[in-house]
């Protein structure tokens, strides 16, 4: 309960902070034009408000909503989420938005997503001055990979050592060294101290060498134990730490990417499990272990897993045995620096939309869920705001689609305006916000059944 408790305040100050910055940005072009502004509501307030507050003197009413989708300004004389026909029904008043030139409007309507990028690029550059960029190169990483049977028929094999690709070097291992793999036609590696390549097909879909379990590639990590939990079947048997588990039922283990797996075919077994007599089978296992006090000996125990198919022990990780690299900046260089990263971001981020309109990716959309598990269980500054900087370049990019409803689906409509010196119809507007805000509605309601469907265990 209480990482779920962090989770989601996290995710709720992130998202607030977002979404009044956002709409700070159209309120900011709306009021340096002279354009009236009816309200400014974090979260939406069909039919009631949690909280409403006009200032003396002011045509902008200030609130908190009870629906936490997101937020709005109202702007007065724009056919948006409000769908407040009525007052286009009005004559054009001098201070209302239909009122103003195109280009004045188009900046209204840019402004969200403006801010929204510039602050992501602001935040990744703080994080540069106050932390630095710290990573693993996988040069460093003198034990190898760990790589799944598609990545074997290409010709990898574990241990192999990732330099790069025709793409570039690789910097860590990460989404970018994935995008790189998938789309190269050559990968370079070194092997027994030797440095060789390996054709490959330049196509290979990124969502399948991340879904497919294992994944298309990992970091070699020794099953080393690193802790063991009190009271814990591992503790029970004996299990200290630095020993070195070699096999769980008979199957032979060289790394903690086995182990797992070989835990995710026991969860398998588990799961048509019918009686308590089937999940005590399950449970009950034999693991060889190497044991840290003297290397020479190896013994089989044999224990009884938690219901959940726990050992108890906490693994070795890639901090156990490679030291990261960390780039430090001065305030002035960090600027330039948490642009790169920004811009990068946003590239992978775009690249990887095309999966969405796959079966796959659609499966793979999440909701607030989703989006709420990618904060650490525990307060960390540096994650918070590097999930909140990567949550507004989804916020800019998202918004500017050339989808009715969101920001871009106006801008389409004011540069068609501008091109073509024509408006369109409000009728014509109407129904196209009508139209813009059921597609979202759709897409909100697929992403949070996906993640529905992921917690009881269907997807």
């Amino acid at each position: 309960m209480e990482v779920f408790l962090i989770r989601l305040l996290q995710f709720v100050m992130a998202i607030s902070l977002l979404v009044i910055l956002h709409e700070g940005g159209h309120f900011f072009f709306a009021k340096l034009f002279g354009v009236r502004v009816e309200k400014f509501y974090l979260f939406f307030d069909p039919w009631f408000h949690l909280f409403e507050w006009k200032p003396k003197n002011s045509d902008t009413a200030y609130g908190v909503g009870w629906v936490p989708l997101g937020g709005y300004v109202k702007i007065s004389g724009m056919i948006d989420e409000s769908m407040d026909t009525e007052q286009m029904k009005q004559p054009v008043q001098p201070y209302e938005f239909r009122a103003k030139p195109a280009w004045q409007r188009l900046l209204i309507m840019i402004g969200g997503v403006l801010v929204n990028f510039l602050l992501a690029l602001f935040i990744y550059s703080m994080i540069m001055f106050a932390w630095g960029d710290t990573y693993y190169r996988t040069s460093d990483m003198s034990m190898g990979m760990k790589f799944n049977a598609d990545a074997k028929a290409l010709g990898f094999q574990d241990h192999d050592i990732l330099l790069g690709t025709d793409r570039g070097t690789f910097k860590d291992f990460g989404a970018d060294m994935y995008r790189d793999l998938a789309a190269a036609k050559r990968a370079d590696i070194v092997r027994g101290g030797k440095k060789m390549s390996i054709a490959m097909p330049g196509n290979l879909s990124l969502l399948d060498m991340l879904q497919t379990q294992p994944a298309f590639v990992r970091p070699f990590i020794p099953a080393v134990v690193d802790s063991v939990l009190p009271g814990t079947p591992a503790a029970k048997a004996g299990i200290r730490h630095g020993d070195c588990i070699l096999a769980i039922n008979g199957k032979s283990i060289d790394s903690w990417n086995e182990y797992d797996e070989q835990r995710g075919r026991l969860e398998d077994v588990m799961s048509g499990a019918i009686t308590p007599a089937d999940s005590m089978r399950v449970r009950t296992v034999s693991v060889v272990r190497r044991q840290a006090a003297d290397s020479s000996r190896v013994d089989t125990l044999h224990m009884v897993l938690t219901p959940e198919l726990a050992l108890g022990v906490t693994q070795s990780t890639i901090a156990t045995y490679y030291k990261p690299v960390t780039d430090e900046f001065g305030f002035f260089e960090s600027f330039p620096a948490g642009v790169r990263y920004g811009i990068s971001v946003l590239k992978g981020y775009v690249s990887d939309m095309k999966y969405v309109f796959t079966a796959d990716g659609a499966k793979s959309l999440g909701g607030f869920g989703a989006i709420g598990s990618l904060f650490p269980p525990t307060w960390d500054w540096y994650m918070f705001w590097k999930m909140t900087a990567f949550l507004s370049i989804i916020l800019a990019f998202m918004n500017i689609l050339p989808i009715p409803a969101l920001d871009g689906g106006h801008v389409l409509f004011l540069l068609y305006e501008m091109i073509t010196r024509r408006k369109p119809s409000e009728k014509f507007m109407i129904w196209a916000e009508y139209i813009g805000m059921g597609i979202l509605l759709l897409l909100l309601i697929v992403a949070n059944l996906n993640d529905v469907l992921r917690w009881i265990g269907v997807m």
